[in-house]
């Protein structure tokens, strides 16, 4: 596992008055989403004492964080998953149930396993277009849900489903 980078960030008048979650998301260039992760592990200190995501700032505080791990997109891993099951599989596309705990994709902040990781487990051909995170899902679901989910296995097939998704 990569070693998590520890910064300081010390508040200037910009941020001052600022929600923290706010004033960090702009300044170290990382999502809200993720900031808010950050605080709510208590990774954000001021002094020895964990911000929440609501506290203000003030000129001149100083902020120590420790930054999320180093994420990189193309790296798939294929992980079996017990219940990823297969409803339907052709040499176009594969549909699945996705389990609740599972990721459509690899993304920021996202260690658990993902769609793609259980079909290449499971030997399945994907797609390589798309974003090179989330080769062949057309549409996805939330980790926290269930249902039924389409991935292409070939760029024509992905071509066609962007197409009839959007339309």
């Amino acid at each position: 596992m990569p070693t998590r980078e520890q910064r300081t960030v010390l508040i200037d008048e910009a941020s001052a008055g600022e929600r923290v979650d706010v004033a960090l998301a702009k300044l170290l260039g990382l999502s809200r989403s993720v900031i808010a992760d950050l605080l709510n592990a208590g990774e954000v200190k001021q002094g020895k004492k964990p911000l929440v995501k609501s506290d203000r700032l003030r000129l001149g505080d100083r902020l120590q964080v420790l930054m999320p791990a180093p994420y990189d997109p193309l790296d798939l891993t294929d992980v079996p998953i017990a219940d990823l099951e297969i409803i339907y599989d052709d040499a176009d596309v594969v549909v699945i149930n996705k389990p609740v705990g599972v990721a459509a994709h690899p993304s920021p902040g996202c260690s658990g396993p993902t769609v793609l990781g259980g079909l290449l487990a499971k030997g399945l051909r994907i797609s390589t277009s798309g974003a090179e995170e989330r080769k062949g899902i057309v549409q996805r679901l939330d980790v926290g849900t269930t249902g039924l989910m389409l991935v292409a296995k070939n760029e024509d097939a992905y071509l066609a489903l962007k197409d009839q998704f959007r339309n």
